[in-house]
């Protein structure tokens, strides 16, 4: 039995990891979240906790015991603190694998125009979660860190996988891509350890997503 904790366990990716984690008889999954409610359809389904994911001591509380802890993790202003938080309560607890979700262009890894188009949109989204991608790499965790494309709600599974220092240049990738992506990783946790993993559809190629 692996013991999966996941914070900002509201995430739109988040839930569609849950649903996966829920139906697996190997997995006891913990939910951590800054409003419980919100999860109220989940409670016969994993352990809820009601916290904030800059507060150290709340984290180290619900990361022990935990075997991997799965940061779905948003806020500009605030996200480095919560990567430092984390970080600090895992090595408390002695916790070492990290699933990390960051965003697009933290390397400045996508290329072209869309390259340029990405950084415009996103500004210092980027630039903060640069920081906290830092952060963690120089953490000594277990850790991968997932650099989603553009997400879309399409229902289908279908990703390449690019590592650090790799340009990126499909626009898209789903969000039922990379909560698959998250499974696999929890299910097989020696994979891509220390690797900050892009992850894209390919032959979605241009200068920006086509819906935008």
């Amino acid at each position: 039995m692996v013991k999966v904790i996941v914070l900002g366990a509201h995430g739109q990716v988040a839930q569609l990891a849950e649903q996966m984690l829920f139906t697996d008889g190997d997995v006891q999954t913990t939910l951590f979240l800054r409003n419980a409610k919100r999860l109220a359809k989940d409670k016969d389904k994993a352990t809820i906790i009601e916290g904030d994911t800059t507060n150290e001591a709340e984290l180290e509380k619900a990361i022990a015991g935990q075997d991997i802890v799965y940061a779905n993790l948003g806020g500009t202003s605030t996200i480095v603190k919560q990567a430092e938080a984390v970080i600090e309560a895992m090595k408390k607890t002695g916790v070492k694998r990290l699933i990390w979700i960051s965003t697009l262009g933290i390397y400045d890894e996508v290329a072209g125009k869309f390259g340029e188009w990405n950084k415009s949109v996103l500004g210092n989204y980027i630039t903060e979660y640069a920081k906290a991608a830092k952060k963690v790499e120089e953490s000594g965790l277990d850790y991968t860190i997932i650099r989603p494309s553009w997400m879309t709600n399409k229902d289908k599974v279908d990703y390449q996988k690019t590592k650090k220092g790799q340009p990126i240049t499909n626009t898209e990738v789903s969000r039922k891509s990379v909560a698959s992506y998250i499974y696999k990783l929890i299910k097989k946790p020696d994979e891509d350890v220390q690797e900050s993993i892009g992850l894209e559809k390919p032959g979605t190629q241009g200068n920006k997503p086509s819906w935008y």
